[in-house]
């Protein structure tokens, strides 16, 4: 892609960063230049947040239905899975997995919970009553 024609388009992330592209420059040289955002990439990024957003209240549905724990919901509003939650608790893969079970979730200890609080970052209170703050 010549360097004049590298698209400005502006989207979501424009006004925090910006992509940097390799272009050819008038010389016919490859050069690197920056790029504040694409209208395809912008409609598919677009597109994966309005998915993420769905998933997020059907999981905060589940939670308020007592089908899961607030643990799940944390898990999903920070794009984690159990593998990167294990990884920030220390605790085992078996252990997370039970504890998205309400039942089980409702009889963890403070030392857990804080756990779970420092690694979405929040408050146990939050944990406990899905406040995200936002």
């Amino acid at each position: 892609m010549k360097k004049e024609d590298l698209p400005q388009d502006s989207g979501a992330l424009s006004k925090f960063t910006r992509e940097m592209c390799y272009v050819v420059d008038e010389k016919g040289n490859y050069i690197t230049d920056l790029s504040s955002g694409w209208d395809v990439k912008t409609t598919a990024l677009d597109a994966t947040w309005k998915n993420i957003h769905a998933r997020i209240e059907s999981v905060r549905k589940k939670v308020v239905d007592k089908k899961v724990s607030p643990v799940l919901f944390f898990m999903e509003w920070r794009l984690m899975d159990i593998d990167i939650l294990s990884a920030y608790t220390g605790l085992w893969k078996w252990q997370i997995r039970r504890h998205l079970k309400p039942e089980v979730f409702q009889k963890l200890g403070p030392r857990l919970l804080e756990k779970y609080a420092r690694a979405f970052n929040i408050t146990i209170e939050d944990l406990k009553t899905l406040n995200t703050h936002e």
